[in-house]
């Protein structure tokens, strides 16, 4: 007997590689495993596609598949289809839970009231409200960021010139959910996401990027990280929390940095 479990914390979604699923679905190829035991019909395969794949690999090998309520032999029409439906309602139900889930977030995300990991120089109060960093060091690192942009009307001359000046700037670490902060040399990465982040003018922002699914050998492969353009976001509340910068302000500094990169870019291709 050999008890697979090491894909635990996996999703079955077809997104990620499940390499232990795949060396069950090439045992039952070999024709040297009885029977399939699993705990229910979600936790075997948790989507149609490999469901019904596997079924049907174990109706040619002759292996039976068993979960607490009995035993089902593929190669017998009625058990087949039953055990299909017992997949097909427990991928609905899977379904069924993440949609609730997205939309229980999305309606929280709606009211402002949704916490994730914000950017140096906010932090969440005890109130559940965004607000400025307590610490006057990062606070004031922040400040500085636009105040040179005011002055020097460019991101990459504010990156310049905080290297030239030798000035770290505050960087938030994640591990997990784990997150501090660290002092690091200025990245021109890190200074355009300050220039850019509707954070910094008082809004509050959720769903400015999206995901992309594409097909790669036959699999779905998931992209993230797509900006979105800003109609298209989520959810924006402008006036939410005191910010750096005014809002009209924090638009009118992404359009002049956005003006510097195409400079930027036109110069490169000479």
């Amino acid at each position: 007997m050999s008890v697979i479990d090491d894909d635990l914390g996996r999703s079955g979604s077809g997104s990620m590689e499940r390499p232990r699923f795949e060396r069950l679905v090439e045992q039952v190829c070999s024709g040297n495993v009885g029977a399939v035991n699993c705990i229910e019909a979600s936790r075997l395969a948790r989507n149609g596609r490999d469901l019904h794949h596997l079924v049907d690999l174990c109706a040619l090998a002759g292996t039976l598949v068993i979960d607490p309520d009995g035993a089902y032999d593929p190669q017998l029409v009625n058990d087949r289809l039953l055990f299909g439906l017992k997949g097909t309602m427990s991928e609905y139900e899977l379904s069924l839970m993440r949609q609730r889930g997205i939309a229980a977030r999305d309606s929280k995300a709606g009211r402002g009231e949704l916490r994730f990991m914000l950017p140096p120089g906010f932090c969440w109060s005890e109130a559940g409200k965004i607000e400025i960093d307590p610490d006057e060091h990062v606070a004031e690192t922040i400040r500085l960021v636009f105040a040179k942009f005011r002055e020097l009307g460019s991101g990459r001359q504010v990156f310049l010139w905080l290297r030239w000046a030798d000035i770290k700037m505050p960087v938030v670490l994640r591990n997990v959910d784990v997150c501090k902060l660290a002092w690091k040399a200025p990245a021109y990465h890190s200074v355009m996401q300050i220039l850019h982040d509707p954070l910094y003018a008082g809004a509050y922002a959720f769903g400015r990027r999206a995901q992309r699914t594409r097909i790669v050998d036959g699999r779905a492969r998931k992209v993230t990280g797509v900006r979105k353009p800003r109609d298209e976001w989520s959810v924006l509340l402008r006036d939410n929390h005191q910010g750096y910068i005014s809002w009209r302000d924090q638009y009118q500094h992404r359009h002049a940095a956005r003006a510097q990169q195409v400079v930027v870019e036109l110069r490169n291709l000479r």
